[in-house]
């Protein structure tokens, strides 16, 4: 629990240092730039991790060798690789996206009135 404090920090901030030193404008590119990025990397981990997994299901269903085989030890790595992939870090960058847009909108009229003080 104690190593979730640096992250929730990190992704807390971002878009209230962003408003209230750069301005409204800033935190709408950070947050297109973090939707762009953050929902193509979320989609992209869901999908390898669900990828690896059946993988490693079609060989262990006796393709490729079956079970036992190099292929298959590798399919085992790629699935251990890919389970936290898909079940955590793919709907954790969802949360981040939301969280940081939710942020964002409650302390717009903050930003609106004082926000912008290094432009």
């Amino acid at each position: 629990l104690r190593e979730m404090i640096a992250p929730g920090i990190l992704i807390m901030g971002t878009p209230l240092v962003t408003g209230y030193l750069f301005g409204v404008e800033a935190v709408a590119g950070m947050l297109a730039g973090s939707l762009v990025a953050g929902g193509v990397l979320a989609i992209a981990s869901s999908n390898s991790g669900g990828a690896w997994d059946n993988a490693k299901k079609y060989i262990e269903a006796g393709n490729f060798g079956g079970k036992g085989s190099d292929v298959h030890m590798a399919a085992v790595v790629g699935d251990t690789v890919g389970d936290p992939l898909k079940d955590t870090s793919g709907p954790s960058l969802n949360i981040l996206i939301k969280l940081s847009a939710i942020l964002s909108l409650v302390f717009a009229p903050f930003f609106v009135n004082n926000g912008g003080i290094l432009l």
